[in-house]
């Protein structure tokens, strides 16, 4: 569930050295979410780290705002290094993801001189082998994984990880396909539609547009269910996955679909669920059109072979082309040994580009 306080350590003079090694003038500080020049400072950096490791920025403000605000420090927590005259040169952010998963996210600013920027990263990596062990030591176990990313082509990145104890442990594509408005009809209605006994229909909502709390509760269990065996797979609770999904900026209700296996003598019937898929806005940029998403998809080991996850992919793509969205990206672990790339790339998706994951246990003593 939930913590009711943070499990980190807020102040961040607790975890890093009295003498950082970094410029006269120089302050390792929280940032502050109600400043907007702190937010906007945030934005440019975080944007300049994308545009550098992949060739373009998607990151908005919003996207920073998930990271720092008031709503989401229950499980976050941040820490920036500011310059002789107070602005942002560094910015690290931690995510109690799950039990023994801590996200990690470290960028620096890519101007700074070498030695300047080489001791902003040390501070940053200080800060979050030090919120491991509160984390982990709140959660009472005794392991705590940093799991963080790096664009593939990032050497600098790269460089700092490996120097602070990171291992490269995985490689992801991020894939992306176009749509087209004729593929509004790939299914017969996004909503609901069936085909080969399989029911895909979006979670119901209710006129205040929540969902039903069963539906919400059965997409969980079957992403649980299908990712048990998945690399770095660690278990969420309903309340975990819940507030972390809905703090995406490009969370709609309307975009999660469940796939129920019908029963042939009863195929009105309400169907067992075998399938999920949770999908999210992309907002495109300089009067792009937006896209959709496919943060999870998942199915029970029981019902593979059956259509299930291409049924699911068609819904989104016929989905985004009536929303008149022009692409459907998703993620997929280039060392699975599941095939979906294989699935994917029949479908008409491609890598647009390539990220990494690395990996830091941090020992926590009992």
């Amino acid at each position: 569930m939930i913590p009711e306080e943070s499990r980190f350590e807020s102040d961040p003079d607790e975890l890093v050295p009295e003498d950082p090694g970094l410029p006269a003038g120089w302050q390792v500080a929280s940032p502050d979410p109600s400043d907007r020049f702190d937010v906007a400072r945030l934005t440019h950096l975080l944007r300049a780290h994308e545009r550098h490791g992949r060739g373009w920025a998607g990151a908005g403000v919003d996207d920073v705002l998930v990271e720092v605000s008031e709503a989401g420090l229950r499980t976050r927590e941040n820490v920036v290094v500011r310059d002789e005259a107070g602005e942002i040169r560094a910015w690290g952010s931690v995510h109690d993801r799950a039990g023994g998963r801590m996200l990690y996210m470290h960028v620096v600013e890519r101007d700074l001189p070498e030695r300047i920027a080489d001791a902003c990263s040390d501070v940053l990596l200080e800060w979050a082998a030090g919120q491991a062990l509160a984390v982990g030591t709140a959660r009472g176990i005794a392991v705590q994984q940093i799991d963080t990313g790096a664009f593939a082509d990032d050497e600098r990145q790269h460089r700092w990880l490996a120097a602070a104890g990171f291992d490269r442990v995985r490689t992801w594509w991020q894939m992306t396909r176009p749509v087209a408005p004729e593929e509004a009809d790939l299914v017969e209605d996004p909503a609901s539609w069936t085909g080969r006994g399989v029911r895909f229909r979006q979670v119901r909502q209710g006129a205040d547009g929540m969902p039903e709390v069963g539906d919400v509760r059965a997409v969980h269990d079957v992403l649980e269910e299908a990712f048990r065996d998945h690399f770095n797979s660690r278990e969420e609770t309903f309340d975990e996955f819940v507030h972390r999904l809905q703090e995406d900026p490009g969370h709609r209700w309307d975009h999660w679909w469940l796939a129920e296996l019908l029963d042939e003598s009863d195929p009105d019937g309400p169907g067992e669920p075998v399938g999920a898929l949770v999908g999210t806005v992309s907002e495109g940029s300089g009067g792009a059109p937006d896209g959709s998403y496919v943060s999870y998809i998942g199915v029970r080991a029981a019902a593979r072979g059956r259509g299930v996850a291409k049924g699911l992919l068609r819904t989104i793509v016929a989905d985004a082309a009536r929303r008149g969205r022009d692409r459907v990206g998703l993620e997929v672990d280039a060392d699975s040994s599941t095939g979906a790339d294989q699935l994917y790339t029949s479908l008409g998706w491609r890598t647009k580009y390539v990220t990494e994951s690395w990996h830091r246990d941090v020992p926590v003593p009992g």
